[in-house]
């Protein structure tokens, strides 16, 4: 009984800042509107934790920015204008999916040109590994050199 009520007590403690993230005087009154605001603030990253979403920190500026999106959804703004109205006060680094542009394309493209030339790298080493073979093999003077040092059955395990 002791053990699970410690379970139950570590869980919740481990889940709280989840349910401190959102304060509910941040919340809009309706819930549509709120799925929409807290829809764009999980697309926005946390200028002060970097990796997280404006909608699961605790930082000051994550609330701040929390109350921006939920004044522009009460103001009538779109989505599009919403993110619009962010990124032009603090660039596309607020967006936690950047957009695909020439300015991101080594962003986007980096992880299949690292394995496409870490493949690369690969196959030519095998290649050189194969071609090299098993290397000279030994005189009759060095086998019986090498029966002498480690004993007969050492020296045919060595061929």
């Amino acid at each position: 009984m002791r053990t699970g009520l410690a379970a139950f007590l570590l869980l919740l403690a481990l889940a709280a800042p989840g349910f401190a993230a959102l304060d509910p005087s941040e919340m809009l009154d309706d819930p549509a509107a709120e799925a929409r605001a807290r829809a764009i603030s999980k697309e926005l990253r946390c200028m002060v934790c970097q990796n997280q979403s404006i909608d699961d920190s605790d930082a000051e500026l994550a609330r701040d920015l929390r109350m921006v999106v939920r004044d522009r959804i009460r103001a009538g703004d779109s989505d599009a204008e919403v993110f619009d109205f962010v990124v032009a006060r603090y660039g596309d680094f607020v967006l936690m999916t950047p957009p695909f542009r020439p300015e991101t394309w080594l962003l986007w493209l980096a992880p299949g040109l690292v394995l496409i030339v870490g493949g690369g790298i690969v196959l030519l080493t095998l290649r050189r590994v194969r071609a090299a073979g098993a290397g000279p093999r030994l005189t009759a003077e060095e086998k019986a050199r090498l029966a002498a040092l480690t004993g007969p059955d050492d020296a045919e395990k060595a061929e």
